[in-house]
C-alpha cells in the first residue's frame, strides 16, 4: 500500500486533498514539520519512510511577503528546496504546489499561459515560489509541480483569508459598499475540482510542471458580482483599477493559466462559475 505524507494538512487545499487520497495517507501540521526549520524534514520523513510529499504547506501572505522577504523565501523557497532534497534521499516522489503569481511582468499578456511560458513575477511572494518550483526541480527529477490560481474552499471559510469567495460574503454582510478590482484577470479555482484533478493527475505517474484550475476566466470584480448572483445578494459593488486599490504587493494584470497539457492527459475541470455555485451550495449545506 502506497504511504503518502501531507504538509500544511490543515488548509483549504489540504483537508480536500486528503480524503482523495488513496493508501496510507499521513497528514501534517507545521507543529510536527515546519518548512521554516530544514533541520527537521530529513529526519521525519525517514522516519515516515512515505513513498509519496505532497506539499501543500507556503507563506501566501502576498502584501505581507513585502515587509518580511525573508520569511517568504525561508519558507516558499529554501523550505521547498529542503524538503524535495529530503524526498529524493529516501527515494520518495514529491508534488508542490505553486501559482500564477510566478507570471506578471509581461503587463500586455491577454492569452493564457502554459507550463513553459517565460515567468516574470512582480512580487516577493511570486518570486519567492518561482525559486520553489526551480530548486525542486532541480533537487528531485521525480517531483510534480502544480500551479493553480485563486483557491477557494468551504475547509477555508473559517480561517485568516485566502479565500476571496468568503471575503466576499462577509462584507456584503456588513451592508457597506465595496469595491473591487477589475483590471486583473485570472482563474478561481475550486479547492474540490483541484483536489480531484490532482488524484487523477498522481495516478498517470506525471512529473514536471502542469497548470491545474477550473475553466474560464474573469476579474475579480466579475468574480465578486457572480458571487452576489449566485447567493441572490443585492451589494453596492463597484469597479476599480489595481492603482485605486494600490495594494502593497503588485498582482499580474493578466495570470489566466492554459491547462491544455493537463487536458491531453484526459483531466478537464468546470467553468470557474459552474464550481462557484457547487461551492455555494455546499457552503449553505454546511452552514444551514
Amino acid at each position: 500500500m502506497m504511504r503518502i505524507v501531507v504538509l500544511g494538512s490543515r488548509g483549504q487545499l489540504g483537508r480536500d486533498l486528503l480524503p482523495r487520497l488513496p493508501g496510507d495517507v499521513i497528514p501534517l501540521t507545521r507543529a510536527e514539520i515546519d518548512l521554516a526549520q530544514p533541520q527537521s524534514l530529513l529526519e521525519q520523513l525517514a522516519t515516515l519512510k512515505p513513498d509519496l510529499v505532497i506539499n501543500c504547506a507556503a507563506y501566501n501572505l502576498v502584501d505581507k511577503a513585502e515587509t518580511e522577504p525573508d520569511l517568504a523565501w525561508r519558507v516558499n523557497a529554501i523550505g521547498v528546496r529542503d524538503l524535495a532534497r529530503a524526498s529524493q534521499t529516501i527515494g520518495a516522489r514529491f508534488v508542490h504546489f505553486s501559482t500564477d503569481y510566478i507570471f506578471g511582468l509581461d503587463s500586455k499578456r491577454n492569452i493564457p499561459l502554459g507550463e513553459e511560458s517565460l515567468p516574470g513575477p512582480v512580487s516577493v511572494y511570486g518570486a519567492s515560489k518561482l525559486a520553489g518550483e526551480q530548486l525542486a526541480l532541480a533537487a528531485n527529477p521525480q517531483t510534480l509541480v502544480i500551479r493553480t490560481c485563486g483557491l477557494y474552499g468551504v475547509w477555508g471559510s473559517g480561517g485568516k483569508g485566502g479565500n476571496f469567495v468568503e471575503t466576499m460574503l462577509r462584507l456584503a454582510g456588513q451592508g457597506k459598499p465595496l469595491k473591487v478590482v477589475d483590471d486583473q484577470y485570472c482563474t478561481p479555482t475550486s479547492t474540490v475540482d483541484l483536489a480531484e484533478a490532482t488524484v487523477q493527475l498522481l495516478a498517470t505517474g506525471a512529473t514536471g510542471r502542469f497548470h491545474i484550475t477550473n475553466a474560464g476566466a474573469t476579474t475579480w470584480f466579475q468574480l465578486a458580482r457572480e458571487i452576489f448572483r449566485q447567493s441572490q445578494l443585492s451589494v453596492d459593488l463597484t469597479p476599480i483599477s489595481s492603482v485605486e486599490f494600490n495594494a502593497p504587493a503588485r498582482r499580474p494584470a493578466y495570470s489566466v493559466l492554459d491547462c491544455g497539457k493537463l487536458a491531453g492527459c484526459g483531466i478537464v475541470l468546470p467553468m470557474w462559475n459552474d464550481a462557484l455555485g457547487k461551492y455555494l451550495v455546499e457552503r449553505r449545506s454546511r452552514t444551514g
